[in-house]
Order: structure tokens, then C-alpha cells, then sequence
């Protein structure tokens, strides 16, 4: 069965442009097809202090992987682009990539190690921006509001910025 996922991609080390775009190409190679990207967004870190913006996107895939499965393609990708997981009290750090899945179809998951959709949406606009390029119209499954809705609603203050010149 071939599944509908949204995954966040943020970079704010090195070449973030390039490392964006080749975590797009594993994903293609590893995971599945991308059927929509956003637009590229420049943001302020969320969550911690650091000088380094991000560079965001979102894309949506088509694939027949596992939510389980396609979280370690994921972890596995980030890690051979060169990515360490560190253990800070906010949890954040600056990172060459970050592939987050948003959504899965419109399934609710709820276990330790994986939470779909991503529990943070509603409250980040780096990620609802470009969610709302691509699928402005989807609804979260658990909130039952549009991306749209969400957007207007939230009251994240972080400066965001789309690359209007970028090729995406």
C-alpha cells in the first residue's frame, strides 16, 4: 500500500542549501518518490539560542514504507550526512540536517519512540509556512483544523522569511 507523508527538512550547519538537497535525493533513493516541495524558508532557531538561522522546507513522498521503518530511514539518513545526536537541557542543538515526519496519511501514532502527527506543529511556523505552500487544505487528524486554520491560529513569534529567489 502506497502511503502520503509529510517530512519537515531544516539545516542550519554548513551548507545548508546543499544539505537540504541532498537529504532529498537519499530520501528519493532510500524511501520513496516526492510528489510536492515548498518553498524554502529562512528562519530563526526554535527552542534554543544559536546565531545560525535554519534553512526549511517541507516535501511530501509517496511510499510503501512503515511509519516504524521509514523513522529509521530517516535517523539513518541524518546520521550519514554527518548528523550527531547530542543531549542538551532543551533538547535543541545546531545540526547539519533534521528530517522530522509531520504526517502519515492521516494515522495517530502514539508510542515512545515515534509520535505521528508530530506534536509540535500547531505551535511552529517554520514548519506550517511551508506545509500551507503545499497543502494548505489538509486537515490534522487530531486537532481536526486545516493547516490554514492552524497557521492563523498560532503564536509562534519566530522570524521567518521565504526565499523568494531560491530554486527549490
Amino acid at each position: 500500500m502506497i502511503s502520503l507523508v509529510y517530512i519537515g527538512i531544516g539545516s542550519n550547519k554548513g551548507d545548508k542549501y546543499s544539505n537540504i538537497s541532498v537529504s532529498e535525493c537519499f530520501i528519493e533513493a532510500l524511501i520513496g518518490s516526492i510528489f510536492c516541495r515548498s518553498k524554502l524558508y529562512v528562519s530563526d532557531p526554535w527552542g534554543f539560542d544559536c546565531k545560525d538561522t535554519f534553512l526549511n522546507k517541507v516535501i511530501g513522498i509517496q511510499t510503501s514504507i512503515e511509519p516504524e521503518r521509514l523513522l529509521k530511514e530517516l535517523l539513518d539518513i541524518e546520521k550519514l550526512m554527518g548528523r550527531c545526536r547530542e543531549k542538551t537541557p532543551s533538547g535543541y542543538v545546531s545540526r547539519i540536517i533534521d528530517l522530522d515526519i509531520l504526517f502519515y496519511n492521516n494515522e495517530i501514532i502514539n508510542e515512545k519512540a515515534l509520535v505521528i502527527p508530530h506534536p509540535l506543529i500547531s505551535q511552529r511556523k517554520f514548519v506550517l509556512l511551508p506545509m500551507c505552500d503545499i497543502a494548505p487544505d489538509f486537515i490534522h487528524p487530531s486537532i481536526n483544523l486545516s493547516m490554514l486554520d492552524l497557521l492563523a491560529a498560532c503564536k509562534d513569534e519566530t522570524k521567518i522569511e521565504r526565499l523568494f529567489n531560491a530554486v527549490d
